[in-house]
């Protein structure tokens, strides 16, 4: 037996989000159909992390196991993306790992990516793979603001109804934004997060850019764990999770 080791880039806007589900077509579902067709034998995949509805990614992880030892990787690409070449996903590398090795399991931290398109008019070029805010947005309150997620917290207020994790505690080792023309890129990194957690994050900076909130505000949301108190989630348009280490 032999464990695979798959790099998986998509836009997420058509999908009902990474897992398999009865009410739409997900990525998961997708890539497990491609594989078994060009391997030749049912193939089940396990991913890094279940993104949800119309979130994106740069770098997922997955693995599955497989009988058989595929040494031509060259051509497994070629043939696994004919199958993907007009869904959004590209598989973009493959490695085989140690038969013990779990995409979800072994994940020692994540990097996720939210783009916020700050400008008055739209971008056509944007559209679906950003948030678009006309109104200019405070990029030093904000740069405030997100300090206050570093660190380990009860993340409660920002945590879906629907999430399945069994504690709402995370603990946030990187939070960081950067302006890049008209582009507003926040970054966290965590070993894991919570369902919607940074959707939540960001639309809590939104509000603090906005001056709705004083960056200090972010601080009293988290500490109260009530999720009535924080802001709208933002949309998932703008989200990527950008890289997965091990």
């Amino acid at each position: 037996m032999y464990n695979y080791q798959i790099t998986i880039e998509y836009l997420g806007t058509n999908f009902v989000g990474w897992q398999i589900q009865k009410n739409g077509v997900s990525i998961q579902s997708i890539i497990q159909k491609c594989l078994t067709k060009v391997l030749g034998s049912k193939i089940k995949i396990t991913g890094s992390a279940r993104t949800d509805a119309g979130v994106h990614a740069k770098e997922q992880s997955a693995n599955f196991i497989f009988n058989k030892e595929i040494k031509d990787k060259y051509k497994f690409l070629n043939s696994v993306n004919f199958f993907l070449r007009n869904k959004t996903i590209s598989i973009i590398k493959i490695n085989k790992k140690n038969i013990n090795f779990h995409a979800r399991h072994n994940v020692k931290k994540k990097i996720y990516k939210y783009i916020i398109f700050n400008r008055a008019t739209n971008s056509p070029l944007c559209e679906n793979r950003s948030w678009l805010i006309k109104k200019k947005l405070d990029i030093a309150k904000m740069k405030k603001g997100i300090k206050f997620f570093l660190g380990t917290h009860n993340f409660s207020s920002m945590r879906a109804s629907s999430c399945s994790a069994r504690s709402p505690v995370k603990t946030i080792t990187k939070a960081k934004i950067k302006k890049k023309g008209n582009k507003i890129l926040i970054f966290f990194e965590s070993k894991s997060f919570l369902q919607k957690q940074v959707r939540s994050m960001v639309g809590c900076l939104k509000y603090v850019g906005e001056s709705k909130w004083k960056p200090e505000k972010i601080k009293s949301v988290i500490n109260q764990k009530k999720r009535e108190l924080c802001a709208p989630p933002a949309p998932p348009d703008g989200l990527y999770l950008e890289k997965v280490f091990y």
